[in-house]
């Protein structure tokens, strides 16, 4: 048990004559119990931090100096309680913090059956501090607030003295009114814009918007957008993809989704989530087609293909190591958006070099996010044959556990791989190390790290010219990601701080299964 409040498992490697973190329970530091002390907030990005709620000030600042955050924080305006709840100006308010994950303890009411009752339950105690009400119903709180985080979807109603919130109303004034003028302008000018827009008669036929921009394109439309579907730019697990042209001459890609089932509005009501989630590592939705048992989606055009026939294909571009290294970071930046930036967190499930696509400069995008939603299937008990690529799969998806976002880390670890070396991981390319024959190149990854010599791991077509701090660095993350047990592995958040410089990357232990696999325990490994 470490003095953070985290349970952690340490390994002694005796070339470096330390202890190294191999586990951390919980991963982060935000989820200690009271780390932060009461009525405070804490966020993990880009570091662990705490900060005081609205209204209340530090406790003891000797203490916070020290790194003790425990005695939390003090109201600063007393409380005007129920019994002056009929004085005009003098009762206390509510002041609402958004995106947060709710504090411990709450306690239901089942008898407040809106957010007006809920809070007059709240105002009805003197020492109900919050409430939170939303679909499961009203939650409030008593005394002291622990727990709360910035990350999250939900709105805490935090209860203050009325000059408290009067105060922020107060500042808050001259913006509004100038934000509420520059949008009434805007709406005004989107109006003439759309009318410009109906009048030209852009798109073909009677397309129509789909719902937050996604277009709604009728499937003659596509027909001739692709020449009926001529040109075939390749094909995945969920159906063909095939490259098109709009009237307005932009450029498509069409994926035709194959043995598709799902009900039409129920198609429309997940494209329109889907189509909402944008990224500049993401590949940009543009609409849909939903008629009769035709299911297509309507993507931007990516004119470099898909990194695999970079790395992979003879005729495809050479990568230099810098731009390589962008690539990884920008796919990591993507995945990390999914994952915790979403208002859903989203499980990919099939990261591989297929699934990442390049734009006219080279910027990587991941496809194919969002389709576990699209298909209505249950990620939480999943097996192989329903998603995922042989050769970046979690053990994980072996055992049956239940599916989280460690899956993804795991399978990019793979990519990453795959990227130092230019050849597939499992390829038929051997070598010979102390007698022992490694045909798997995460084993030699994991050898040469312990050994400090990468330099035999980087693709031969790079001609040597790469920068090897960043080598070594992208080695040591990869090893990271692939670990046996995904409570080993790092986020995809760290991930993109690691690879940013941001913070350190210690040298990782050698994956049991890769020690399986080159069949030489490593002592050192416990």
């Amino acid at each position: 048990m470490d003095v953070s409040g985290q349970i952690k498992v340490l390994v002694w490697f005796e070339g470096s004559q330390d202890w190294q973190t191999i586990y951390t329970a919980p991963k982060s530091q935000c989820d200690v119990y009271a780390s932060c002390g009461p009525f405070t907030v804490c966020n993990d990005v880009p570091s662990p931090s705490c900060s005081c709620l609205r209204g209340y000030s530090i406790r003891s600042p000797q203490d916070w100096e020290l790194d003790d955050r425990t005695g939390g924080c003090a109201r600063n305006t007393p409380l005007y309680c129920s019994a002056n709840i009929t004085r005009v100006g003098k009762a206390d308010k509510f002041y609402p913090m958004t995106s947060v994950k709710l504090p411990v303890d709450a306690r239901n009411v089942g008898t407040a059956t809106t957010a007006d009752e809920c809070s007059l339950v709240c105002l009805g105690s003197c020492s109900c501090t919050a409430y939170s009400y939303d679909q499961s119903g009203c939650f409030i709180w008593h005394d002291k607030l622990l727990n709360i985080q910035q990350q999250g979807n939900n709105i805490l109603h935090l209860r203050l003295a009325a000059k408290e919130v009067q105060s922020s109303n107060t500042h808050r004034r001259g913006p509004i009114t100038g934000v509420a003028i520059g949008a009434s302008v805007a709406i005004v000018g989107l109006i003439f814009l759309w009318m410009l827009w109906m009048r030209k008669g852009r798109w073909h036929g009677d397309n129509v918007q789909g719902g937050m921009g996604i277009i709604a394109f009728r499937y003659a439309d596509l027909q001739h957008a692709t020449n009926k579907f001529e040109d075939k730019l390749g094909a995945g697990s969920f159906g063909s993809v095939f490259k098109g042209s709009l009237t307005d001459s932009t450029t498509i890609a069409v994926k035709r989704l194959d043995g598709f089932r799902q009900g039409e509005k129920q198609f429309r009501a997940e494209v329109s989530s889907t189509g909402v989630i944008q990224h500049v590592n993401l590949v940009k939705l543009i609409g849909f087609c939903c008629q009769g048992d035709k299911r297509l989606l309507v993507y931007e055009y990516m004119p470099n293909g898909s990194l695999d026939s970079h790395l992979f294909q003879s005729n495809g571009m050479v990568l230099d190591w810098t731009r390589r290294y962008q690539i990884a970071l920008g796919i990591a930046r993507g995945l990390s958006f999914l994952h915790a930036s979403c208002r859903d967190c989203i499980i990919h499930c099939d990261i591989k070099p297929e699934n990442i696509l390049l734009d006219g400069s080279f910027t990587p995008k991941v496809t194919d996010f969002g389709m576990g939603k699209l298909l209505r299937r249950d990620f939480s008990h999943v097996v192989t044959t329903m998603r995922g690529t042989i050769g970046y799969l979690a053990p994980e998806w072996i055992s049956g556990t239940p599916i989280t976002p460690e899956v993804d880390v795991y399978s990019y670890g793979m990519v990453l791989l795959e990227t130092i070396s230019g050849n597939r991981n499992s390829s038929k390319q051997s070598f010979c190390q102390d007698g022992v024959h490694e045909a798997y190149f995460p084993v030699r990854v994991a050898h040469s790290l312990l050994d400090g010599d990468i330099a035999t791991l980087i693709d031969a077509k790079l001609l040597g010219e790469v920068n090897q701090e960043e080598v070594e660095r992208v080695c040591k993350v990869a090893c990271w990601c692939i670990q046996d047990v995904e409570f080993g592995r790092p986020t995809m958040s760290e991930v993109v701080q690691f690879l940013e410089c941001v913070c350190e990357v210690e040298t990782p232990p050698m994956p049991r299964l890769l020690q399986a696999i080159a069949g030489q325990p490593n002592s050192r490994i416990m």
